[in-house]
């Protein structure tokens, strides 16, 4: 067995990111950006009004005070109009503001009059109301840099800038192989010795918290060549595979002889852990292989520890767990030199381990808000004392 520290060192560096492909802007969102962005042109394009009024030069009603009011520009108009001193038009919002135009005043703060503009704004500027041409991004400006996160106003960003296209870090596909002869699909009578299969289901649910939805589930039954077909099939349609099941030591645990028949080079199994003591880590050519045990929550602790930091490498994106340090609630001992992640609820002062820890239990990972580990060399925490504690994406 290897040290947690030791398994997160190997897969980090035997995890590249994936290479950058080109993706519609409206099918980028979440990504990240693999090369910088540059606006094609001014934006706005022209002096545009930023509300509904009359447009007008600012010294030619200082000179004349009277304004003649001689038409009007909708947005979108493609006419441009050249409005003379003492002049000024009806203007909406994001229309053109006529040359010789400089100032925009909102409607509720003037009246007509046979056709004249009367202002009653004491404290008007010029330029008041105008997004003049280029003030949200020059054309050849940086507009986003690469390894920027497209989120959703950075993608109505760019689209505002004209940009259709864009260069991104994809994100993986995942394989997701279940064995186990024992296990029945939920929703369906349950026979003397099965087990609903819900490995499957929290795994697809917490990639979908991740953004990634290119995901297949194969499952194979507890045979070695059945177990190795579906391991083919993974390895040839994704990126990552994750198995859950058949791992251990056991008369009916597969994965790893699979492995060694798919040319899979195993970079560890076993670590020093509880839950998912026995977890398996390797890879063929750049696709990883992660054998997660069977149990449900070393199922949920291992992805946590070591398959979201991968994919997060994968896709070139910054960590979803935050890491804290925060005192225990109460004590906690332990006796076997493993380290221990415990599923616990912080309330944002201290951190409680709750009960039913146990690998085969869900019913406190369903309530909890974070992993607390316990390193390995330590037996006993005291009420009070500092834990590291991952805090789980909400």
């Amino acid at each position: 067995m290897i040290s947690v520290t030791e398994a997160k060192e190997i897969i980090n560096n035997n995890t590249i990111a994936l290479a950058p492909v080109k993706s519609v802007l409206g099918e980028a969102a979440g990504k990240v950006l693999a090369e910088d962005v540059y606006a094609p042109v001014d934006i706005p394009a022209f002096p545009q009004s930023s509300m509904d009024g009359y447009a007008f030069s600012f010294q030619g009603w200082k000179q004349h005070k009277k304004i003649k009011i001689v038409g009007e520009v909708a947005a979108g108009t493609d006419e441009n109009i050249m409005l003379e001193p003492g002049n000024a038009v009806r203007i909406f919002t994001g229309a053109p503001v006529p040359t010789g135009a400089d100032t925009v005043i909102m409607q509720e703060k003037t009246k007509t009059h046979n056709e004249e503009l009367i202002i009653e704004d004491e404290t008007l500027q010029a330029g008041t109301s105008v997004r003049p041409k280029g003030s949200e991004i020059k054309a050849g400006a940086l507009a986003l840099g690469k390894g920027s996160v497209l989120s959703p106003a950075g993608i109505g960003f760019l689209a505002g800038i004209g940009i259709n296209d864009v260069k991104i870090y994809p994100n993986p596909s995942i394989s997701i192989i279940v064995t186990g002869n024992e296990l029945q699909q939920p929703g369906k009578p349950l026979q003397y010795g099965q087990a609903y299969e819900s490995n499957s289901l929290a795994l697809n649910a917490v990639l979908k918290q991740l953004h990634i939805n290119n995901v297949e589930v194969l499952y194979a039954a507890d045979k070695p060549e059945i177990v190795t077909r579906a391991l083919e099939q993974a390895l040839q349609q994704s990126d990552v595979v994750l198995s859950t099941g058949g791992i251990s030591v056991g008369d009916y645990d597969f994965v790893s002889q699979a492995a060694i028949q798919c040319g899979v080079e195993k970079l560890f199994h076993k670590v020093k852990q509880r839950p998912g003591k026995p977890l398996y880590f390797g890879k063929k050519n750049n696709k990883l292989v992660f054998g997660l045990p069977g149990n449900p929550s070393s199922v949920l602790t291992c992805f946590y520890q070591y398959v979201i930091p991968a994919l997060e490498k994968l896709s070139n994106k910054k960590p979803v767990l935050k890491i804290i340090r925060s005192p225990l609630s109460k004590a906690f001992q332990k006796t076997a030199l493993l380290t221990h992640f415990l599923k616990g609820i912080y309330n944002g002062e201290t951190v409680t381990p709750l009960d039913a820890q146990e690998s085969y239990r869900l019913s406190s990972f369903a309530t909890a808000n974070c992993l607390i580990q316990i390193d390995e060399e330590i037996t006993a925490c005291n009420e009070g004392e500092f834990v590291t504690v991952y805090l789980l994406p909400a």
